[in-house]
């Protein structure tokens, strides 16, 4: 039996609960106030010191085969003859001889499917060590669903019995889905439900949602609305600083527009993040002033530079009045239907860099254990060459980093190399055998959301067999919390 319409409801009452909330506080709430209280606090377990969720979403559909890469002869073999061989050949397949200092060995025995070894792509030797010190686990073939599908089920394309995501393949509709956990369109995210939840855990709960990456419905909430950052700190509009065009009444009239809201949805959610972003601009810079890091984020790559201010605002916790929070921050590029090798090395190098210092930041300011970055994309990519890239597939590997993590270890099920098997849907396009829905669930339940809201977060989770991947360890503070 579904449980999408318990899920549903669920969500209701909680924002019904919230929504009545917010009207008591009435225009009492300035940033000071913010929306601390809007959880309840018995639904959201803080357990002490602090803790975030920083989203890593890779624009455009990663090529999941070239990031994580069989290596063992019989796999390696398979996976080169898909791919069409090596660059040398006109494939594009990684050449072996590359793979041979990234193989991944699991601190604990596990026998992936074929007995396959896997190897982190060439061009990320940082994860690589991070796999080894055992902060950085793999997880393997997750993509959005609705329920367990099998390949029979798929096919049948009966859509009453067998639900699946609606405009697999898509991108729009996918990157929606996969931040959601609902069809495009959707007002709001996972990240922004389980800001939500952890608002009560802040002074300052209007920055319990931070978004370094432009717009995006991962970190909107039924409450909760992220704040915009940029690389350089808060968004300043420098025309209302001084008088536009000479004239104190154009400036005045600029902000009007900027922040008026109307009766547009879109349009108030528009009018209300640049109203914060105007208003807070100062506190959040004053907040920021101070924080000093050794950590050498570099100057021309985008995704560290997003990382660097949220390491900062990290840093800034306390001064921001924050314990909960969660983050997004993104990299494009990755939609190579050509020219795939050469491109997605570099593209890969970067994210390396990226994540490999933004953990040195983590430790440098001493809460590695209290971060957890996860990667996201808009869906994998087929097995199968095109002929200079590859094409819109549907499941995916991803990586999850922090040092409550328990890395050196794979999780999930590892996908049979073929474009034959039950685990794909055409042309290698991988099935998921874990859904998005436990990939948000695991996460949200380390951060602190109570099993009973967990399908607020995660609305497909009942349909799942657990709602905890392993891939965290357990906080003693906050399960005893919330026993």
């Amino acid at each position: 039996m579904f449980h999408i319409g318990k899920a549903n409801e669920l969500s209701r009452r909680a924002f019904m609960r919230r929504s009545s909330q917010l009207a008591a506080m009435g225009a009492a709430s300035g940033y000071a106030m913010g929306l601390a209280g809007l959880a309840d606090a018995a639904a959201f377990s803080s357990g002490g010191g602090y803790k975030a969720l920083v989203c890593v979403f890779l624009l455009g559909g990663n090529d999941h085969a070239n990031t994580l890469i069989p290596y063992d002869s019989t796999n390696y073999a398979r996976y080169n003859a898909i791919r069409g061989g090596t660059r040398d050949n006109g494939g594009i397949a990684i050449d072996q001889s590359a793979l041979a200092n990234q193989v991944l060995i699991p601190r604990e025995d596990q026998v992936l499917t074929d007995d396959m070894q896997l190897a982190l792509a060439p061009t990320m030797p940082g994860l690589k060590a991070r796999f080894d010190q055992g902060v950085m686990a793999p997880l393997l073939n997750v993509g959005p669903l609705i329920v367990p599908l099998t390949r029979q089920q798929y096919e049948t394309g009966n859509l009453q019995s067998f639900p699946r995501p609606a405009k697999l393949f898509s991108h729009n509709d996918q990157q929606s889905t996969w931040q959601s956990g609902l069809p495009e369109g959707a007002l709001s995210g996972w990240g922004g439900r389980i800001g939500d939840l952890a608002a009560s855990s802040n002074t300052n709960s209007m920055f319990t949602a931070i978004n370094a990456a432009g717009n995006a419905v991962f970190l909107s909430g039924d409450q909760i609305q992220p704040y915009g950052i940029s690389p350089a700190g808060a968004i300043e509009i420098g025309a209302l600083g001084r008088d536009l065009y000479g004239s104190s009444a154009a400036s005045s009239a600029l902000q009007t527009l900027l922040t008026n809201a109307n009766n547009h949805v879109f349009e108030t959610d528009y009018a209300m993040a640049n109203a914060r972003s105007i208003e807070y601009a100062g506190f959040i810079n004053d907040s920021l002033a101070n924080v000093n890091l050794n950590t050498n984020f570099g100057s021309d790559n985008s995704l560290a530079q997003q990382l660097n201010i949220v390491a900062q605002l990290i840093a800034a916790r306390n001064q921001i009045g924050v314990t909960r929070q969660v983050f997004l921050v993104a990299t494009g590029g990755f939609d190579n239907h050509d020219g795939l090798i050469g491109t997605h090395e570099g593209l890969l190098a970067g994210v390396d860099f990226a994540l490999n210092t933004f953990y040195s930041a983590m430790e440098e300011i001493g809460v590695a254990d209290e971060v957890t970055t996860f990667t996201a994309s808009d869906f994998g990519r087929t097995l199968a060459s095109n002929g200079d890239g590859s094409d819109h597939g549907w499941g995916s590997h991803h990586l999850i980093m922090g040092g409550a993590v328990k890395g050196g270890q794979f999780y999930g099920t590892a996908p049979s190399i073929s474009v034959e098997s039950d685990d794909q849907v055409g042309r290698g396009r991988l099935l998921p055998s874990t859904s998005v829905d436990q990939y948000s669930a695991t996460l949200a339940k380390w951060i602190g959301v109570s099993p009973s809201e967990i399908p607020i977060v995660s609305p497909n989770i009942g349909n799942f067999n657990s709602a905890d991947l392993g891939f965290m360890r357990e906080d003693v503070a906050v399960q005893a919390a919330l026993a």
